[in-house]
């Protein structure tokens, strides 16, 4: 047990007082590092708390030791374990928005057959999986993520018969497929919650997390992902509903036996359908503290989520990561990847190590952000802060288990416009993120569009708005500051951004479809689309397209060591990859050199020993002593 009288010490040994302590830091816009100093290390937490005084409160405290000494006793036990290859580590992913990607029969919303007419293109550009965003049945509260049926296909979507066509096409071109598990949650128009309301004393009833209450007073002070309160009142039943993101997205009680049996049985349908594996929403907020206790306030200000610390990484939460396993995913074949937002590295290790059965990999989204700033919030990044997060997962992280390599996803405004807005820098710097993507240790995940350079949208106003969050966030802002103030705050950080239909050529409707798309983008589509990519050699999807046909070829890329050099100069990322495995079946078997300028001013180049030859750059013209702004340079070593 963690109490009061421990040194940081013993706080920074176990795998969820590190990952707090590293979180509240980097909350804060600080460093870290501080953490290993043997003086800070000595610290008993209480002689802490008198250094402290008034900056932190008494009460936040208790919540941190409760939250320690839930965590797991030991460590993964395959620190030291051999590489072993796996088509998931060997793969290039690639997202696919349903929704937004290609409309096949002009109702201005993408399908599955048009997926199909796409995979053509999607094997020339060098994917070997596709990862789909819902496609169940939904009312679309939250673009599919609120499941109202999980074995039925979302009818704008298509039918079943759509999805076997789509899943048979997909393995015929020898590539793979996962689906969106979405099992924290389901639609409130789900035949389980409908059943609950109307019968309390239903099995279903026990399926959703129900507290007694009077209209005037939740359970307790948690507070949605998507603003307000985290509970609906149900007034028929006396009752309140706990829902951690929209009204409509009612949260499961994952301590109900009878309902992770549900879940698991779903999960095995669709293995035995033949999917290759699951993305697993918010994965790692299944589990929550038994009581559901208030939520503590500084906790609330530093994440801006109240709560948060009762579920982030709950009691059971490997407990029932290892029953889906067991009874849902079955084959050992089958992939699993985790959304788990607030999970670090050393709670990643216990969820990902090859031995615990649980998941395969994770998505951390501690990189998508600039340490102390948030996503609605207009700022600069820093790429030297990503220099710092993938070297520190890279360092720690990597022998364990296989680190997800991603920029962009639904959820999140385009990278290349949170980096800089200048437009001559747009393809050079989509080229940088491509190349270290590609080049570093891990899996890559690909967003629609980011093979193209796509960045976020110019909208002019609330009305052209769908995403549910925002719209949430909107409504609330304008509490407290002007419409003009809370709309340029929507505008940095809506989920809409990555949300506009495919741009695959100039026409109208940019050759998504023949009807106007349930959303619009602006006219960047008449100059960054498909087809003008294709047409120009030295285009971003060319870049890709080479980028990926050499990682193909590559072991050492898949599965090679990882060393860092200049890992104090600012702006510059600079690593090796060294063989790891035999490569006697693979060509390009050797040493590569990688070199990035993360700034946009001109950076001396850094010399390394050894004769090497550039095979990749994202300028044409070079200098051999000085880098240009975001210059990235993949080299063989001779």
């Amino acid at each position: 047990m963690i109490t009061m009288e421990s040194k940081v010490k013993q706080i920074y040994e176990n795998p969820i007082g590190r990952d707090m302590m590293e979180q509240i830091f980097q909350q804060m816009g600080k460093d870290a590092t501080v953490l290993k100093n043997p003086f800070i290390q000595g610290l008993k937490l209480k002689t802490v708390k008198k250094l402290a005084k008034s900056m932190i409160a008494d009460d936040f405290y208790e919540t941190f030791l409760a939250m320690i000494n839930l965590s797991e006793e030991r460590y993964p036990t395959s620190n030291k374990h051999k590489e072993t290859r796996s088509w998931w580590k060997e793969s290039v992913f690639y997202q696919i928005y349903p929704r937004s990607f290609c409309d096949s029969n002009g109702d201005g919303i993408g399908d599955l057959p048009g997926i199909i007419s796409k995979l053509d293109y999607l094997k020339d550009l060098g994917v070997n999986c596709l990862w789909l965003s819902p496609i169940y049945d939904s009312p679309n509260d939250d673009n599919g993520y609120d499941i109202r049926d999980y074995q039925k296909i979302m009818a704008e979507f298509g039918t079943m018969e759509d999805f076997d066509r789509l899943l048979n096409n997909v393995h015929r071109r020898g590539m793979r497929l996962i689906m969106d598990l979405v099992v924290n949650h389901t639609s409130d128009e789900h035949a389980w919650f409908k059943k609950a309301i109307q019968d309390p004393t239903s099995k279903e009833h026990g399926y959703y997390i129900f507290r007694k209450g009077t209209p005037n007073q939740p359970p307790n002070n948690w507070t949605s992902f998507f603003s307000g309160p985290a509970w609906n009142y149900y007034e028929e039943l006396g009752e309140w509903g706990l829902h951690l993101f929209s009204k409509k997205q009612m949260d499961l009680n994952w301590d109900n036996p009878e309902l992770r049996k549900e879940i698991t049985g779903m999960i095995s349908w669709w293995m035995e359908k033949g999917v290759d594996g699951f993305r697993m929403d918010v994965g790692n907020l299944i589990s929550k503290q038994e009581g559901l206790p208030d939520g503590n306030q500084m906790v609330a200000e530093m994440i801006g989520i109240c709560g948060i610390e009762n579920y982030v990484y709950g009691p059971n939460l490997h407990t029932y990561m290892k029953e889906i396993h067991k009874d849902g995913i079955k084959n050992p074949e089958k992939f699993l990847v985790g959304e788990t937002p607030g999970v670090g590295i050393e709670m990643a290790k216990l969820l990902t190590a090859q031995d615990r059965n649980e998941m395969n990999m994770i998505f951390n989204f501690d990189h998508l952000e600039n340490p102390g700033h948030g996503r609605f919030e207009e700022y600069e990044y820093d790429l030297n802060e990503y220099k710092k997060y993938i070297m520190k997962w890279m360092h720690r992280y990597s022998p364990y288990a296989r680190m997800s390599l991603f920029f962009d996803n639904h959820d999140n405004p385009r990278m290349l416009s949170k980096i800089c807005k200048d437009p001559k820098y747009r393809e050079v710097l989509a080229k940088l993120l491509c190349m270290m993507q590609m080049t570093l240790k891990g899996t890559p995940f690909i967003y629609q569009g980011q093979e193209i350079a796509c960045v976020n949208v110019n909208f002019t106003s609330m009305g052209q708005i769908k995403d549910v969050e925002s719209i949430n966030l909107y409504q609330e802002l304008i509490q407290t500051m002007s419409h003009e103030e809370a709309f340029q705050k929507i505008l940095s950080g809506t989920r809409d951004h990555a949300r506009v239909i495919m741009p695959w050529n100039d026409e109208k409707y940019a050759g998504f479809s023949e009807y106007e798309p349930w959303i619009l983008g602006d006219d960047d589509y008449k100059e960054y689309n498909v087809m003008n990519q294709i047409c120009t050699m030295d285009s971003t999807i060319h870049f890709y397209k080479k980028m990926l046909d050499i990682r193909s070829d590559s072991l050492v890329l898949k599965y090679g060591n990882i060393s860092f050099v200049g890992e104090r100069k600012n702006d510059f990322l600079g690593y090796f990859r060294t063989p790891a495995l035999d490569e006697k079946s693979c060509k390009n078997k050797g040493t590569y050199y990688i070199e990035c300028n993360l700034g946009s001013t001109n950076l001396k180049r850094k010399q390394v020993k050894g004769k090497k030859k550039c095979i990749l750059s994202n300028y044409e013209n070079r200098d051999s002593k000085m880098m240009h702004p975001y210059e990235a340079n993949l080299y063989i070593m001779l």
